[in-house]
Parts: C-alpha cells; sequence; structure tokens
C-alpha cells in the first residue's frame, strides 16, 4: 500500500463550462457519479494513497464544496480550504494563493481527475530529482486526450497544451508535485496558469518527471464522467 505522507492541493475553482447546463448551479466536485458527489470517490481514494490532508482550491461556487465535504474527517482527512476571492485566479494563482496552507511541498491534482497511480512512488522520483517540480506523464497517443508531451529518455523534451506535434505521445496525467521554489515564481494575486508554471519550470530546467502506466479518468467531459462511472461500477462488484 502506498504511503504517500506530503498534503494534495486539489484545484476545484472552475467554471466547467464542458458539462454545462450539468455545471450551470452545480460544481463539478458535486456531480453525482453513481449515487455520490464526484469528491466523495476523489477523496477515498487519496486516503487509499495514504494522503491525509488536503487543501481545496476553490472559486466558483465553492461554498457548496465546503458544505458537502466539511473538514473531511467523514473521509479521515483533514481538508481546509482555499478561496480565490472576487475573480478568479487559474490553476497556479490558487495554488500560490493557498500557499501557506500548504508547506514546503505538495501533490497538485485537477478537481476531475481520478488517478490510480502510485503516488508514493510519484514522491520518491520528486525528491530524488531535487528539481522544483514534477510532472507524471502517460503515454497516451492520442487516445484519452490529445497528447501534449514530448518525453524521451525520463524527461520532458517539450510541453504545450495549445499546439502538438506528431513527436508528442504523452499527456500530462494530471497529477504534479511542487515546492517552494516552483510557487515563489507565481505572482501573488493574479491569474496565473499550471501549464505556464510547468513550461517555466521545464525551461529552467527544473522540472522533473514521472511515467505512470495506469490511465488516467476525469470527469471533465460526458464521455470522461461515463467512462469513470463504469470503472467504480466494476470495481465495487470486483468487491
Amino acid at each position: 500500500m502506498s504511503s504517500a505522507c506530503l498534503p494534495v492541493a486539489i484545484l476545484a475553482g472552475g467554471l466547467a463550462t464542458r458539462l454545462r447546463p450539468l455545471t450551470t448551479a452545480t460544481p463539478k466536485a458535486l456531480l453525482d457519479v453513481n449515487g455520490e458527489p464526484f469528491i466523495a470517490h476523489q477523496l477515498r481514494l487519496l486516503h487509499r494513497q495514504g494522503i491525509r490532508r488536503v487543501v481545496l482550491c476553490v472559486g466558483f461556487l465553492g461554498e457548496m464544496i465546503r458544505a458537502v465535504v466539511g473538514d473531511g474527517r467523514r473521509f479521515d482527512l483533514d481538508v481546509a480550504y482555499s478561496f480565490d476571492g472576487p475573480s478568479l485566479l487559474g490553476t497556479a494563482g490558487a495554488l500560490r494563493q493557498a500557499r501557506d496552507l500548504l508547506g514546503h511541498a505538495f501533490f497538485v491534482l485537477y478537481g476531475d481527475s481520478y488517478l490510480r497511480c502510485d503516488f508514493d512512488a510519484v514522491q520518491r522520483a520528486f525528491e530524488q530529482s531535487a528539481c522544483a517540480g514534477l510532472m507524471t506523464v502517460y503515454r497516451n497517443d492520442g487516445k484519452f486526450d490529445r497528447s501534449n508531451v514530448e518525453f524521451i529518455d525520463g524527461r520532458i523534451i517539450m510541453y504545450d497544451k495549445r499546439q502538438s506535434s506528431e513527436r508528442m505521445r504523452h499527456i500530462d496525467y494530471g497529477l504534479g508535485l511542487l515546492g517552494d521554489a516552483a510557487i515563489d515564481a507565481v505572482p501573488l494575486g493574479q491569474p496565473y496558469d499550471l501549464a505556464s508554471l510547468y513550461q517555466h519550470l521545464l525551461a529552467r530546467g527544473d522540472l522533473a518527471a514521472y511515467e505512470v502506466r495506469e490511465r488516467f479518468y476525469e470527469i471533465g467531459s460526458a464521455d470522461g464522467l461515463e467512462d469513470l462511472r463504469e470503472l467504480l461500477k466494476f470495481e465495487e462488484m470486483s468487491t
């Protein structure tokens, strides 16, 4: 069993426009997945990975998420909240806002991701790398979403979510690790994207990589939502 111990920041502050009208009045984290809000499945998975502290970075309809999750006690987790404030800060801006709640190093996970990789192995790779950040990558070959990473011999050569090339066989898996030196690069109180932060770290040779073999699941699209429902149904039948 994994025993990852660093805290996890969950980025759950977006508008989830791709899933409207489902998310017009309900945050994506609270969408129903087999009779429970998605975040309940996500938090239980994190607990199984050895995680004990979670910081939810929330914005749009964030109070609804807090009303459901509370302090995390029913998941045997310590859950804190960081709110964007009057304007959305973007994924990295939200992390900068939450810095005092996260400590010197932490995992970062998208609020619509359900990832079954070994968090402990990812944490060890980050600690051994001595880099300011680490991105997990998965050999996607354009299957589940558009590939956006050129990854050769254990190194990220290029990362671009907007412009892909035929050399990009991998994808940003949705789980990262960041330390103080990474967060220092993010301006406080200003919108800033996590993809831009990864590119900044890559350009200065400060972004490690870890390749995972387990496919990712997500609820950012209707197809992804259905895939996860089927996975959880299968897992429940298998236990």
